[in-house]
């Protein structure tokens, strides 16, 4: 067996440079009706630009159809098409190598050099709870997700500013979100004592303000600097506080204090200070955010030479409402839906308390996470956006994520009660048996005394959109997904810079999808012949029926339910979500 991760983008690149100097013409398919024939295309005009009469030349086919290389998919065919170029690859043995590594496909690809350091300031956690508005609420949860993306891709984060309000810290767990705690402010000694030139004086000769230690001209930083490009042209005087100075003390201690359990060989950034400050800011906070980055520039001479700005748009509802507000109707909605389903109140139930809390986090999280972070994002409030129906929402993407965990749970008790063999070694599969889209497992493995009905047996084969689709769309691509979500686009010159947050829940939401169609389609677990009577009653099987996972809105331990009435499976399976 051939090891090695398969790669979207290897196997983009070879075929790229197969074809020879030019811009990239070949393209991933990713429609069921598009993967029946092919699953790369090179477009007729793209070649037409590149060859003459748009005829691609037999040696270069050949090239492509014999292509190899690391994390290059092996392919079968190459062959021209009234659309193009049409390439498919070598499916069973794409199968053999992706079901053989499968959890090298769950962490992002290695990056080609040591991540930088990174600085992750977010100051809307400075405030109050009470005080935290919607906007800031979706600045923490975008720091949040990518202080975790960026970890996963190599990078040493630092989170700024330390939550010393113990109620922001209670709310920052309810909502699963790790960030570090402080009971006091940083020290601003070092940046007390530095010359007074560095701060103007009051303008004519006047008396500064109760509480203020200085002035400072920011534009005057922003010449000397020639940072201009991006920064707001009303950015001018600056009044130096206590507090300000306690903010910079804390930038100041997070870029020269490093963990000593970051990655080891972290290389230097590409400034020579080898760090970047990225502040996460709600578009309210972006003018005093500039404001503090000049300010930082001027008194601290290790202040990252790298400052950006990753702003996120407003948040528009319906009604106007605090952060803690937001919190506590998802969780009332969550509850309620319950009580809808199965007719008592589950939400005082102590069993049902954590997956709640589960739910109305993880809703929350896909809401603010799924639009782009600068972009304005509008929330609908009803209760209809708890509901299970359509194919848009975080509350879909959990309960197929629940009928998974289900699944595998059923299995596995099913096999320690003798239902199902174990299920044998990747390596003693004979994928020779995928002429299309047979399952290998259907086709040489069944339950202890066979298949009992006879939609359960192995069927002809399969339409692209079934085991294929899955794997070349979900589970292929998804290392390099985790790698774009962590890439900020911080090269280009100004002060934002940007990110793609919701590339993450519109992959979840169309592996959901394809998931979906594929499990209705499929009877994935069958009943044994020799355990028909007692195994019919264990799992609610009558006749063709499925078993349904079960979920938060149906009382522990029950087994059967409506396929649209569920979102978790159980409590001790509730971290799925």
């Amino acid at each position: 067996m051939a090891t090695g991760r398969l790669g979207v983008g290897e196997t983009l690149g070879a075929l790229n440079t197969a074809l020879g100097p030019g811009e990239p013409v070949w393209f991933k398919e990713t429609r069921a009706r598009h993967l029946r024939a092919r699953d790369f295309l090179a477009p007729r005009p793209a070649l037409q630009a590149r060859f003459e009469d748009g005829q691609v030349p037999e040696h270069v086919v050949r090239a492509v159809a014999g292509l190899q290389g690391p994390g290059v998919a092996p392919v079968l065919r190459c062959e021209p098409t009234p659309a193009g170029l049409a390439l498919q690859l070598q499916r069973p043995a794409v199968f053999e190598r992706v079901l053989g590594a499968v959890t090298a496909y769950a962490a992002p690809a290695a990056p080609a050099a040591p991540g930088p350091r990174v600085v992750l300031h977010c100051p809307a956690l400075r405030g109050a709870l009470g005080a935290l508005r919607l906007s800031q609420l979706r600045a923490v949860l975008v720091a949040d997700h990518l202080a975790r993306a960026l970890r996963a891709h190599g990078a040493s984060v630092r989170l700024v500013p330390a939550v010393r309000d113990p109620h922001m810290r209670t709310f920052l767990q309810q909502l699963r979100v790790d960030w570090p705690a402080a009971s006091e402010k940083a020290a601003t000694g070092a940046l007390r004592n530095l010359p007074l030139a560095e701060l103007s004086p009051a303008p004519d000769g006047g008396g500064l303000p109760p509480g203020v230690l200085g002035t400072v001209c920011l534009k005057e930083v922003m010449r000397e600097r020639g940072c201009a490009a991006g920064y707001d042209p009303n950015v001018d005087k600056c009044l130096v506080t206590e507090d300000l100075l306690s903010v910079l003390a804390e930038l100041q201690a997070a870029v020269r204090h490093w963990p000593g359990d970051g990655p080891r060989g972290l290389a230097a950034a590409p400034d020579a200070d080898g760090c970047m400050a990225l502040h996460v800011v709600s578009c309210e906070e972006e003018f005093q955010q500039q404001k503090l980055d000049l300010l930082w520039w001027k008194l601290d001479e290790q202040a990252p030479r790298t400052q950006k700005h990753l702003v996120c748009g407003p948040v528009k509802a319906a009604s106007a409402l605090t952060a803690p507000e937001y919190y506590d109707l998802r969780h009332a909605q969550v509850c309620k839906a319950a009580a809808l389903k199965r007719g008592r109140e589950l939400s005082q139930d102590p069993t049902w308390t954590e997956v709640f809390s589960v739910l109305s986090a993880a809703t929350i999280k896909f809401e603010m996470l799924s639009t782009a972070p600068q972009s304005q994002l509008l929330l609908a409030l009803a209760d209809g956006s708890i509901s299970t129906k359509g194919t848009k929402s975080g509350t879909f993407v959990m309960y197929n994520c629940a009928r998974l965990a289900t699944l595998f749970e059923g299995y596995k008790h099913s096999t320690e009660q003798g239902l199902y063999p174990a299920f044998p070694p990747v390596s003693s599969l004979d994928f020779s048996l995928l002429q299309d889209e047979v399952s290998v497992v259907l086709g040489s493995w069944a339950p202890v005394g066979g298949w009992d009905l006879p939609s359960q047996r192995p069927s002809p084969p399969l339409p692209p959109q079934g085991e294929w689709l899955l794997l070349f769309n979900g589970v292929l691509p998804f290392p390099e997904l985790l790698s774009q979500t962590a890439a900020l686009a911080c090269a280009a010159p100004g002060l934002h810079a940007t990110a793609r947050t919701e590339m993450m829940c519109k992959f979840l939401v169309q592996l959901s999808m394809d998931f979906s169609s594929y499990y209705n389609r499929v009877h994935i677990l069958g009943v044994s012949t020799q355990h028909r009577g007692r195994g019919g009653e264990l799992l609610g099987v009558q006749g063709q029926q499925r078993r349904r996972p079960a979920g938060p809105f149906s009382p522990p331990g029950a087994s059967t339910t409506p396929v649209w009435s569920n979102v978790c499976p159980s409590p001790a399976s509730a971290g799925c979500a």
